[in-house]
């Protein structure tokens, strides 16, 4: 996978993860509860988005590790 690739993958996830957060902060401020169970949500739900957000890229970063690991021995191969 090209470095492209990779950033590209990366922003993407990093746009999932943003438009999630908006998306569920969004939905908490606008039910009808009070302010100290409104905080209590978003801070719960945002715990929770930054450790599924950890895991997401750590699977990411496996993954894409794996396919450089497997393109770099064929790149060196076809350099010689």
């Amino acid at each position: 996978m090209s470095e492209s690739g990779s950033k590209t993958i990366l922003a993407f996830a990093t746009g999932i993860f943003v438009g999630a957060a908006v998306g569920a902060i969004g939905g908490i401020l606008f039910a009808p509860d009070k302010g100290a169970e409104t905080r209590r949500k978003i801070s719960t739900k945002t715990g929770e988005l930054k450790d599924d957000l950890s895991e997401k890229l750590d699977s990411l970063k496996d993954t894409i590790e794996k396919k450089i690991a497997e393109v770099m021995p064929k790149e060196k191969k076809a350099a010689k």
